[in-house]
C-alpha cells in the first residue's frame, strides 16, 4: 500500500471515451482491468469524470462547425468536439467494468460557457475545480495519474498539478491517447518539461 501522503488520479475513464462512445479513444476500454488492480495499492483514489450540459459551448453541433475544427474562445483556442458525456446520459457514465470506489469524484466541464480537460482548473487556467484544496487539506503532495487522453485531460491535469507543486507521475500503460495533428508527442514533452514523470 502506498504512503498516505499519495494518491491515485483516475481521469474520464467513460463510456463516450471508450470504443463505441461519441468521442472514442482507440483502446480505451483496455486500461480498465489494470486500473483497477492500481487503486488496490492507494489509500486515497479520485476519480474525475466529463460533465457537460446539453449544448456546451466545445460542442461543434453548438456552433454549428465541424467536430475537431477549432474556435477562439475568450480564454483561447477551443477544439470543438463531437457531443459527449452529457450529464445523466450512459455516455456521461464510468466504463461498466470500472471500479468505482474512489474518495471523491470530480466532475468538470458543467460550465456551459467553458471546457475542463485538467482536474485542477477549468481551460481558462483560473478557475479551480476544488481538487487541489481537497488533497491539500487531507495532506496528499503526490500524485498517480491515469485515464483518458493522454493527450488530453491527463496532460492538462498532469501538468497543472506539478505546476501546483505536487510530485507527479503518469503511467502511460494505463492511459490512452486521441493524438490528434501529433498532440500525443506535445502532450508528453510538455509534461515532461513541467517536471512530470512519465512512465
Amino acid at each position: 500500500m502506498r504512503a498516505a501522503n499519495e494518491a491515485l488520479i483516475v481521469i474520464d475513464i467513460q463510456n463516450d471515451f471508450c470504443p463505441g462512445g461519441a468521442l472514442a479513444v482507440a483502446g480505451g476500454d483496455e486500461i480498465v482491468p489494470g486500473v483497477n488492480a492500481l487503486m488496490n495499492n492507494f489509500a486515497s483514489v479520485i476519480l474525475t469524470q466529463d460533465w457537460h450540459p446539453s449544448g456546451h459551448s466545445s460542442f461543434a453541433s453548438t456552433h454549428g462547425a465541424a467536430p475537431y475544427s477549432t474556435t477562439e474562445m475568450p480564454y483561447g483556442t477551443q477544439v470543438l468536439w463531437p457531443d459527449h458525456c452529457i450529464q445523466g446520459t450512459d455516455g456521461a457514465a464510468f466504463h461498466k467494468d470500472l471500479v468505482t470506489k474512489g474518495d471523491l469524484i470530480i466532475r468538470k466541464g458543467f460550465n456551459p460557457a467553458i471546457d475542463s480537460y485538467s482536474a485542477f482548473f477549468e481551460n481558462d487556467h483560473v478557475t479551480p475545480t476544488g481538487l487541489e484544496g481537497y488533497l491539500r487539506t487531507r495532506g496528499i503532495d503526490t500524485l498517480t495519474m491515469v485515464g483518458l487522453a493522454t493527450d488530453f485531460c491527463v496532460n492538462f491535469s498532469a501538468v497543472d498539478a506539478a505546476k501546483l507543486g505536487f510530485n507527479v507521475t503518469v503511467r502511460t500503460d494505463l492511459c490512452r491517447a486521441i493524438d490528434m495533428d501529433g498532440s500525443l508527442a506535445t502532450a508528453l514533452d510538455g509534461m515532461k518539461a513541467a517536471g512530470v514523470e512519465v512512465l
